[in-house]
């Protein structure tokens, strides 16, 4: 596809790494090269975001009680009922949940209208998933929430230790920079502390395999041997932070890291010795019942020697939202107010209430994510809203968080997509503005704030989100405070009032933009804050002190290992894989992005399989004492004996059964309210499938039974199924699953060998083909895809692989171009012995480059990690 007219910057709905977007209106993506976060590069995701803006699925109407309705009937519906229930039950009776997918501007004013005018705090968002440790952890040291260094401080270090961090494949642009960086300095090294193998790990030139929950331990080891080693920075110290003494004699205390004696030395030394050091942490840190307490461990390393805000060295939080620090700038978490001022500190309140001429102000911290739900659940919220999520689904004790929305009295949902496992439960649905539609900025995990810009036109009756929030506002009777006609009104509000900040003695200062005019607006290049009046944009914070505590100074934490469970099950470690994104509303659109992993799975280690049964590509049924899931089984020994690992991204809509946080506890951290979604007991058993089957139709298709698992494709739908009971009719079950009620049926079955294969015709076209056996159904799957739509022979059809002059590429390893593991092994036999061979010979690895750690491993071990199911 080739891009027509000039292009729309912009910036990529993703992660928090904020790459930089061409977008051309005819769906074409690029990286833009002039963006400092991406200098051109994108991930697969970001590469295929084309294949997602289109209308299918779109809520383009308001809808009440399932019924298309006009604006003024929902907006007024909304309005009424929050209203009503703030009359009768108090602020603290409605709630707002809120998204890092929201820009600045709909954040700022969710946080006005919630904090500011009804007067109540409960307003949480997904963010407490995936960075409010770090928040936490940040506020404790620091005095509030900065991020002290820069993205290019992993290209200067000489040891980049990543903690927690898949970088590979949840952040892969900055993964890319950071190779790089070692390519051009072969001295360079790179360390992964993951009780996972993943590919992170296996480009890394150390890695620790930590115990879950370990990483304290470590960090507090470490701490000691600096001071043991005489390396704490004396001068910066002495000026600078609080806390020393007794940070030394908690870590002191033994921990249990599960690490050897030679690995845990290895890494002491090397951080030891490189002054020039950046320790990235993600979720395997921020999601844990511990979390803040990790955070605290690791900044207590680097302000014990001064290795923080200077060029290469310091700590930096990669975060999971593409606007999860611009929530955080304006009070998008339950505990805090804007411009990283505290809800508990009285003169920070009445600047604020000061500032929006509102009637109130919380006076106090409000439900956090768990909490809230939990709050929906007994009663105490009359009036919910859900923005641009899907709790239903990322939120742990999944099945209880659906009955708890189920109970609240009034649920409102604004979002992009008709139906999402939340949608289905909202009285009131408020069609959003999506991706492509929406005016706006963002802030990246290196302070970096980037505006998003329309390239498509807003469908329907669809509205941005900032003026769906203002105009309830209006309504509900504060016409003046939220009479807003463009989100630049808003931008230059939010400026403006950082100035509170900056008179509060605090980090947040935008005050240069405060009077931006339209076209500025409209032109702002990605800008890293502070951005003041009166001096250049952009630095590193706390290289020369400056903290924000009332002394100025950073306070080290007496932080002490935690005595860690030891449970007598497998313990499920959950996450993200390469090309899927939360809960796949936008990826499950695109083919290209299902090719690699198709369905929900259980990465099982060897031992803990064989004694339950199970080979690769069967079926398990996984347990807790909070849910089921029903997965397909990947044995890998890149985990550890005792532990397993589930992403959690498949929802009702793409799964039967494969909601994995339904498994996890609503445990969280005391400091941060963030859930641990990384420890979660279970118990494994095998699926007891009657029969497996594989099925493409040309029809949009639903999940069916026991276990389903579906996927898009360029020529229609796949579904991975199985059932517990053998069907009487092969045919009537294909066309059940295949939801084809018309065409002209072909089943070939075998009784004895029990399998199945189905072709269905119409007009003499295949429209749906249909494979099953009682073990894991063995075809060519990308080629029975492909075969959808053609007029073939139905016997060549039911053959489900290629004739023997067409070659078979096997299952996807680079989504981009669309290389299979078959194509790449040909390429290796034919002499192809590094990664930019095979880049060379195949075009794998070439695009965006997330596929190369799957490169290099294919050239290690002859296998790269594809279900064998494939």
């Amino acid at each position: 596809m080739t891009g027509a007219g000039d292009p729309v910057r912009t910036t990529c709905p993703y992660c928090g790494v904020g790459c930089g977007v061409l977008a051309f209106a005819d769906g074409t993506i690029k990286g833009d090269p002039d963006h400092p976060a991406n200098r051109g590069g994108l991930c697969s995701k970001g590469t295929a975001l084309g294949e997602t803006v289109g209308l299918e699925g779109r809520l383009l109407a308001p809808r009440i009680n399932g019924a298309e309705a006009s604006w003024d009937s929902a907006l007024d519906l909304v309005a009424q009922k929050f209203s009503d229930a703030v009359a009768e039950h108090g602020p603290d009776s409605v709630a707002f949940y809120v998204s890092g997918q929201l820009l600045t501007e709909d954040y700022y004013l969710a946080n006005k209208l919630m904090k500011g005018y009804i007067g109540s705090a409960n307003i949480d968002t997904n963010s407490r998933l995936c960075m409010a440790s770090s928040v936490a952890g940040h506020r404790r040291a620091f005095g509030t929430d900065t991020v002290p260094g820069q993205y290019e401080d992993l290209e200067l270090a000489d040891v980049v230790v990543l903690v927690g961090s898949n970088l590979a494949w949840c952040h892969p642009v900055l993964h890319q920079r950071l190779l790089a960086a070692r390519k051009a300095r072969p001295e360079m090294r790179i360390v992964c502390v993951d009780p996972r193998r993943t590919m992170t790990a296996q480009t890394a030139d150390l890695h620790l395999p930590i115990r879950p929950d370990g990483d304290i331990a470590l960090f507090n080891h470490l701490l000691s041997e600096i001071a043991r080693r005489d390396l704490i920075d004396r001068a910066y110290v002495a000026a600078h932070v609080n806390g020393l003494d007794d940070a030394l004699a908690a870590a002191a205390i033994p921990g249990d890291d599960g690490l050897s004696d030679a690995d845990r030395a290895a890494f002491v030394d090397l951080w030891c010795r490189s002054e020039k050091l950046v320790t990235l942490y993600s979720q395997g840190v921020n999601q844990s019942a511990f979390g803040s307490d990790k955070v605290n461990a690791i900044l207590n390393c680097h302000l014990a020697t001064g290795r923080i805000g200077r060029p290469g060295m310091g700590p930096l939080s990669a975060t999971g939202q593409p606007n999860a620090m611009g929530g955080r700038e304006v009070g998008g978490l339950a505990n805090m107010l804007a411009c990283h001022l505290d809800i508990e500190n009285a003169d920070h309140r009445q600047a604020v209430q000061a500032f929006w001429r509102c009637p109130t102000i919380s006076a106090t911290p409000g439900l956090k994510a768990v909490d809230l739900f939990q709050a929906c659940a007994d009663g105490r919220i009359k009036a919910l809203w859900v923005m641009s999520t899907n709790p239903v689904v990322s939120m742990p004790d999944a099945d209880a968080v659906a009955d708890a929305i189920r109970a609240v009295p009034f649920v409102a949902v604004t979002d992009i997509l008709a139906d999402t496992d939340t949608a289905r439960l909202a009285d009131v649905l408020l069609p959003a503005s999506g991706w492509g539609e929406k005016s706006g900025t963002v802030t990246n995990s290196e302070r970096c704030i980037s505006r998003q810009r329309p390239f498509l036109p807003t469908p329907g009756a669809a509205r941005p989100d900032w003026q769906i929030i203002a105009q309830v506002g209006q309504k509900m009777g504060w016409e003046d405070a939220f009479a807003y006609d463009t989100p630049e009104e808003v931008f230059r509000e939010y400026a403006a009032m950082t100035a509170l900040a900056r008179e509060a003695g605090r980090d947040l200062d935008l005050t240069g933009w405060q009077s931006i005019t339209t076209e500025s607006y409209d032109n702002l290049p990605p800008t890293v804050w502070p951005v003041s009046a009166d001096s250049a944009p952009g630095g590193r914070f706390f290289g020369g002190g400056g903290f924000f505590h009332p002394d100025g100074r950073a306070r080290m934490l007496p932080i002490k290992a935690p005595a860690l469970p030891v449970h007598a099950g497998l313990v499920l470690n959950t996450g993200r894989i390469r090309d899927q994104w939360h809960t796949m509303t936008r990826t499950s659109r695109s083919a290209k992005l299902n090719r690699h992993m198709g369905e929900p799975f259980l990465e099982l280690h060897p031992t803990d399989a064989a004694p339950l049964g199970l080979g690769d590509a069967d079926l398990c049924r996984v347990s807790s004492d909070y849910g089921q899931a029903v997965l397909r089984v990947l044995i890998s020994d890149k985990v550890a004996p005792g532990a397993c690992f589930a992403p959690m991204h498949w929802t009702a809509r793409m799964s039967s059964a494969g909601r994995v946080n339904a498994l996890v506890a609503p445990v969280t951290d005391p400091v941060s309210g963030q859930p641990a979604s990384k420890m979660a007991p279970v118990t494994v058993q095998r699926f007891a499938a009657a029969w497996y089957g594989f099925g493409v139709s040309t029809q949009t298709l639903e999940p069916v039974g026991e276990y389903s698992a579906l996927a898009p494709i360029e020529t229609g739908w796949q579904i991975e199924c199985a059932g517990s009971e053998q069907p009487q009719d092969w045919a009537a079950l294909a066309r059940q699953v295949l939801r084809l009620e018309v065409g002209e049926t072909v089943a070939v079955s075998d009784a004895e060998a029990g399998t199945a294969r189905v072709a269905i015709r119409q007009d003499g076209v295949l429209v749906g083909l249909f494979f099953a056996a009682r073990q894991p159904v063995a075809v060519a799957r990308g080629h029975v895809g492909r075969v959808l739509g053609r007029a073939l022979p139905v016997s060549e059809a039911l053959a489900g692989v290629p004739r023997g002059d067409a070659p078979d590429p096997g299952p996807t390893v680079c989504a981009c171009m669309n290389v299979g593991r078959n194509t790449l092994l040909a390429a290796m036999a034919q002499g192809a012995a590094s990664v930019d061979a095979l880049g060379a010979q195949t075009g794998a690895g070439t695009s965006c480059g997330s596929c190369r750690p799957e490169l290099q491993n294919l050239l290690a071990t002859g296998t790269p990690p594809a279900l064998a199911a494939e």
